[in-house]
């Protein structure tokens, strides 16, 4: 007998746990030859692995594609940040992992410092639908934000668009720049992102486990582990919940 077993009804109805997993940041998730790999990935084979489920993984290319998978009930359990416009029609474990966002610009650019960021005439290109586009959104008062079809693009659309800034997951941008050459980040970050767990808020059960589960795997090391496993820098594990 699975310890959760007895959820298995609510936590996955059609018999298999079905994960929203969003490739677009490769600090949860990587495409790979079962489909995804990653930190996020593991966390969701072993919760199923609870309930006494088998997974079927829903691999998607964008954080809002994710989202809208669990609140739509195409996913029983989905990864993403934490934020306020998404809290609607999902239940939220604490994070799991805490990553930093970070802007990105061309080495010629007079802009040194985030706060020199929000001001008339500079354009900020972000991944729409992500954690720091929903941010940015709400943050940036003069700026004009642009949004680019995936995280992933967001250093392409930058450079042929010729904005000013280009805002991400410090690691993406960092391996870009590195890649690309005569780019670089200004110091420090401008928001931490908090990836959390979510599934459909209408499974009380459902989640009170998960939240207890996730808050388990932070502190028995389960989540260090897998970012080591993955080779993930720079993204730590975030802190019991309060």
């Amino acid at each position: 007998m699975h310890p959760l077993s007895s959820l298995a009804a609510e936590a996955a109805p059609t018999g298999k746990l079905r994960l929203s997993i969003n490739v677009g940041n490769p600090i949860l998730a990587r495409r790979s030859e079962d489909g995804a790999a990653g930190v996020s990935v593991d966390l969701g084979r072993a919760f199923a692995q609870r309930l006494g489920v088998e997974v079927e993984l829903l691999v998607l290319p964008t954080a809002g594609e994710s989202v809208e998978a669990v609140r739509s009930r195409k996913a029983d359990l989905g990864f993403f940040a934490i934020d306020p416009k998404r809290s609607e029609g999902i239940a939220f474990t604490a994070p799991y992992v805490l990553i930093e966002g970070a802007y990105l610009v061309k080495d010629a650019s007079p802009l040194r410092a985030n706060e020199e960021v929000d001001r008339p005439g500079t354009r900020v290109v972000v991944g729409q639908g992500s954690a720091y586009d929903l941010y940015l959104t709400r943050e940036l008062k003069q700026a004009e934000i642009v949004r680019a079809p995936t995280s992933p693009a967001v250093v392409e659309h930058f450079l042929q668009c010729g904005a000013e800034v280009a805002a991400g997951v410090k690691q993406q941008l960092q391996g870009d720049a590195a890649r690309l050459g005569g780019l670089r980040l200004l110091p420090g970050r401008f928001m931490v992102i908090q990836q959390a767990t979510g599934v459909p808020d209408d499974r009380p059960a459902t989640a009170a486990a998960l939240r207890a589960f996730v808050e388990e795997m932070k502190a028995g090391g389960f989540v260090a582990q897998a970012l080591a496993r993955h080779g993930i820098q720079g993204a730590s594990v975030a802190p019991p919940a309060a």
